[in-house]
């Protein structure tokens, strides 16, 4: 059996949003609330995989906030304060031993 949708367009106008890019800071808060939320994850991770994911993407998110923080520190404005100095790998050794 085939069913067959059908989707009219009459009197209606073609939706135009408007896509501003984001701004360094604003990429760097949601990079940095990324970042807590891997953390988060990571911290109740149980099986394997899932903290190999996780400190996969917080190594990313960690490369990304510095490269971002770098973008910034080449302006004039000041730069925001660096965050989560400790390693993954070291978050895992003390979650799996601690």
């Amino acid at each position: 059996m085939k069913t067959f949708f059908r989707q009219t367009y009459e009197n209606k106008q073609p939706i135009e949003t408007e896509i501003t890019p984001l701004s360094l800071k604003e990429s760097i808060e949601k990079t940095r609330q990324a970042l807590e939320v891997a953390y988060a994850g990571f911290d109740n991770a149980v099986e394997f995989d899932m903290i190999d994911s996780y400190i996969y993407e917080i190594n990313s998110l960690q490369k990304r906030y510095k490269h971002l923080t770098d973008l910034i520190s080449m302006e004039p404005e000041a730069a925001p304060k660096r965050l989560y100095q400790h390693s993954p790998i070291r978050a895992l050794v003390s979650h799996v031993l601690g």
